[in-house]
């Protein structure tokens, strides 16, 4: 059995003071129902001091969120903290996070204090706050750069004074792993009492090591993580939450776990960066776009023939429905033959070889190859002229009419007629189309995209099509400067496409 291992998430706090990522309460508590679904222990929903606005967040999210502890950040101030204490009114499970700097600079050059009088003040908080809850948590800020010897007094004075949980924060992103681990088991070894007491660790990216050096508290006897959605925060940011919970299920051996549900970990990642405007990198680790992207041919083929020759985490672990194969001109036939294959083409041969050479022309020349090129080197562009399925004619009614279609269809040489209404224009083409062809499809994706500029401009169309009996997705392509003409177009691509499917 696992150790059990609390997420302490941050995003709201933290994560919030990232220069242009500010939320309203709303988009606040949007965000909290949605760490709830994701299984995070504990929601540091704010520093109500800080502003009116801080205030109302952390009461509303107190409302909103019933099973995750809803934690307020104070200074070691007493007002501080019966304002915090006055948020968290609502809250079903409470708990106020306080706590002072503890490192040479922090004393010396920040508070202008000495040692013992830290150690008072931060005695003093913990009682005062337990005035007002029975969960208090103590940060050592900058405990990264403190001494080791004066970390373990103000720790061992805190509990005693009520502190159920102790943060040792790397508050500037300094240390290594191995010193970070290190100050974490010096704490287990010497501190009386601190099995009362649950270590946290909350680390800064400033060096790039807030994940390495978590796992290294993790490892030293931590068993509180304080984390953000995309290691979104304060500088270089804080230990991403998505990374330490997918270290932790591919290590298994370590014998530790959390709550949290991995398959919301992409839906979650999108609203954060969403909400904050902030875009994820790339290559970010598990929800950057490029994580379970394959450019290879070395690779593209291995993943083809099993998927864990290069992947260590399956994509639906957390909510990707799966990994991506993208061509270049590093791309090996395995890929492409593949890409064609979900786009109807089964070409094997030399028929494969043929296009395979024009293919690597092309990736030469284009930095991105799109489905819509491929469908060019596999000579069927819009699937109107070829296939099984062709329209004759089309015609629509939209603006403040009740939108209609009428459309004439050519099936294997005969002609069928028929007229639909819908939500718009397309909806009603397709919903004619559907009626004469008597399939049972589901359009997954629609999307529309300007080729050139202008009013005039070519709109191409990209449509995924799901047959729901026998499960099969196809794409659908064309372009045309009437949208609607390709957007019908490019469904009946899918059709053929499906047609030609069953027929294998």
């Amino acid at each position: 059995m696992s150790d059990r291992l609390f997420v302490f998430d941050t995003t709201l706090r933290d994560g919030e003071q990232v220069p242009g990522c500010q939320l309203n309460t709303i988009e606040k508590i949007e965000v909290a129902r949605a760490l709830e679904v994701l299984g995070v222990d504990v929601i540091e929903a704010g520093f109500p001091i800080s502003s009116p606005g801080d205030f109302n967040s952390v009461r509303e999210i107190s409302k909103a969120v019933t099973w995750p502890t809803i934690c307020a950040l104070t200074r070691a101030v007493e007002k501080d903290i019966e304002v915090a204490a006055d948020a968290l009114l609502y809250a079903k499970k409470k708990r106020i996070h306080t706590g002072i700097g503890v490192s040479y600079y922090h004393i010396h050059h920040k508070l202008k204090s000495t040692p013992d009088e830290i150690i008072e003040r931060a005695v003093a908080a913990v009682k005062y706050a337990r005035k007002f809850v029975e969960d208090v948590e103590f940060y050592a800020e900058d405990a990264g750069r403190a001494d080791n010897e004066y970390l373990a007094r103000v720790i061992e004075a805190v509990i005693k004074a009520g502190a159920t949980t102790v943060n040792i924060p790397d508050t500037t992103g300094y240390c290594l792993p191995t010193e970070y681990g290190a100050k974490i088991k010096y704490l287990c070894d010497n501190v009386r009492g601190i099995e009362n007491a649950i270590i946290a660790t909350h680390c800064h990216n400033d060096l790039g090591m807030a994940t390495a050096n978590t796992m290294a508290g993790v490892i030293n006897g931590a068993r509180q993580v304080e984390v953000t959605i995309n290691g979104i925060g304060e500088r270089a940011g804080n230990t991403s939450l998505e990374e330490v919970a997918m270290i932790l299920r591919c290590h298994k051996g370590l014998g530790v776990d959390t709550n949290i549900n991995t398959q919301k970990i992409t839906e979650v990642s999108r609203m954060v960066s969403n909400l904050m405007n902030m875009p994820v990198q790339p290559n970010k680790a598990i929800v950057g776009r490029n994580a379970f992207a394959h450019s290879s041919g070395i690779h593209q083929d291995g993943v083809l023939k099993y998927r864990e020759n290069y992947e260590i985490i399956d994509p639906k672990e957390i909510g990707l429905d799966e990994s991506s194969i993208v061509l270049t001109a590093r791309s090996g036939r395995a890929a492409l033959k593949h890409r064609l294959e979900l786009l109807g083409f089964m070409l094997d041969g030399e028929e494969l070889d043929k296009i395979y050479d024009e293919f690597l022309k092309l990736a030469d020349k284009k930095k991105d190859i799109r489905d819509e090129d491929l469908l060019i080197l596999a000579g069927d562009t819009t699937g109107t002229g070829r296939g099984k399925i062709r329209i004759k004619r089309l015609q629509v009614l939209a603006g403040t009419l009740l939108p209609t279609a009428a459309v004439v269809l050519d099936i294997n040489g005969t002609e069928f007629t028929a007229s639909a209404t819908g939500n718009g224009p397309v909806d009603a083409a397709v919903t004619a189309i559907k009626s004469v062809v008597g399939k049972q499809v589901l359009i997954r994706e629609f999307l529309i995209q300007a080729m050139t500029k202008g009013s005039n401009d070519v709109g191409r169309v990209h449509i995924q099509i799901q047959h729901l009996e026998s499960n099969h997705l196809v794409h659908g392509f064309a372009a045309h400067t009437d949208v609607v003409r390709a957007a019908v177009e490019a469904f009946v691509d899918g059709l053929n496409k499906l047609m030609n499917l069953e027929e294998k």
